[in-house]
């Protein structure tokens, strides 16, 4: 029988891993957002092989006892995650880089709304919203049933035969 308990160096492995993608994910950089984002799936790739438990023999029946033989299952889905991880890898450094041409720096700005709320918010003046960006009301808006193809126009579709001795559109007359 293979042995499932963990080793301890790589519990504590996954958890710096894990915790530093996790502090870095959190910063403004795009370029500390990309490493941390790929800590984390390194972390839980080792979590991962570690859930499978200790080394065994190949997967192979007639080559290894049943009792004996490695799960291949983990292996597979890590295997599977690494390809993910390098897509996603690859999409962020391209993000970050266009950043980059782009200002000049890869740092995340601010939304102008979303810096608004907050200094409303830590003047206590943040009040209760009661109308929509039309004016109406939530409560007469919550009243109404809209469906929205009651006011599409309706489209006349002409009955075209194609006739057979034309020449087919775009091509030599």
């Amino acid at each position: 029988m293979i042995d499932v308990s963990p080793s301890l160096a790589l519990l504590v492995l996954v958890g710096v891993m894990v915790g530093c993608g996790t502090v870095l994910v959190l910063e403004r950089s795009l370029s500390r957002i990309v490493i941390g984002a790929s800590l984390i799936t390194y972390g839980v790739n080792v979590m991962v092989l570690m859930a499978g438990g200790r080394a065994g023999g190949p997967p192979i029946i007639g080559q290894t006892e049943v009792a004996d033989m490695a799960d291949p299952l983990p292996q597979a889905m890590v295997l599977t995650a690494i390809v993910i991880g390098l897509a996603l890898t690859a999409f962020m450094l391209t993000m970050a880089y266009r950043t980059w041409q782009l200002n000049g720096n890869d740092e995340v700005q601010d939304d102008r709304e979303d810096r608004r709320i907050a200094l409303a918010a830590a003047r206590d003046a943040v009040a209760e919203r009661v109308t929509d960006d039309s004016g109406a009301t939530l409560d007469e808006q919550a009243a109404i049933v809209f469906d929205e193809t009651e006011d599409m126009p309706a489209i006349d579709v002409p009955d075209v035969k194609p006739e057979r001795d034309q020449p087919p559109r775009g091509g030599p007359q």
